[in-house]
C-alpha cells in the first residue's frame, strides 16, 4: 500500500470513521496503536507497524502524532468526531491564510470560512502552506485573514502541534477577497 493510500485510510479513522477499523478514540482523540493495527488488518488494510512509524514521520503536514510512550496515534485536527485536543488558546500572528479554490468564493464571500463537517476552520501561518492546502482540489486561491482583528473581538484561536490555526469561523469581514490570488 502507498504511503498516500495509507495516510487517507488513516485520516478516515482517526479523524471521521474509527469504526472503520474497529477502534474506538478516547476523549482526546488517541487510539492504541496495537488496536489500530488490528483493526485495519481485518478491515483488509494491513499496516506494519513500520509504514506507520513512516508515514507519521513523513507525512507534509504532519497529520498524525503518536504518543510519547509510542503507545497511541491521533490525528492532529481535523475531527469530524467529537474530541478535545487539549489546545490552549493562543495569540495568532497578525495575518493567517486559507487556501481554497475559485469555486468555493461566492459560499465563502457570503458566509466567510466555516467549520463544514469538521470542528473548526483551519488557516496556515504562511502563504506557501495555504497554497499546498488550497492545492489539493485544485488551482488554489489564497485569502489573506485579518487573524488580529478576529482575536481583538475575542475570537479564539489554536495552535496545533503542526503550525495549524484553529478557530471556529472567520466572518467574511475578516477576509482579504481583494488580495485573493490565484498561486502561482
Amino acid at each position: 500500500m502507498s504511503d498516500r493510500r495509507l495516510s487517507t485510510f488513516l485520516s478516515l479513522v482517526l479523524r471521521h470513521k474509527p469504526e472503520a477499523a474497529g477502534v474506538t478514540l478516547d476523549s482526546n482523540g488517541w487510539t492504541d496503536i496495537g488496536d489500530l493495527l488490528l483493526g485495519a488488518e481485518a478491515a483488509g488494510v494491513p499496516i506494519s507497524p513500520e509504514a506507520l512509524q513512516r508515514v507519521v514521520e513523513t507525512n507534509d503536514k504532519r497529520r498524525f502524532e503518536i504518543s510519547p510512550d509510542g503507545a497511541r496515534i491521533r490525528a492532529r485536527q481535523g475531527h469530524s468526531v467529537p474530541v478535545d485536543l487539549g489546545l490552549a488558546p493562543a495569540e495568532p500572528p497578525a495575518t493567517l491564510y486559507h487556501g481554497t479554490v475559485a469555486r468555493a468564493l461566492p459560499a465563502i464571500r457570503r458566509e466567510g470560512l466555516r467549520p463544514m463537517e469538521r470542528h473548526h476552520v483551519h488557516l496556515s501561518p504562511d502563504r506557501e502552506t495555504a497554497v499546498r492546502v488550497g492545492s489539493r482540489r485544485g488551482a488554489p486561491v489564497i485569502l489573506e485573514v485579518d487573524a488580529a482583528s478576529l482575536h481583538a473581538r475575542g475570537a479564539a484561536f489554536y495552535l496545533t502541534t503542526n503550525g495549524v490555526w484553529l478557530t471556529e469561523a472567520v466572518p467574511p469581514e475578516a477576509i482579504r477577497f481583494d488580495a485573493a490570488s490565484p498561486a502561482a
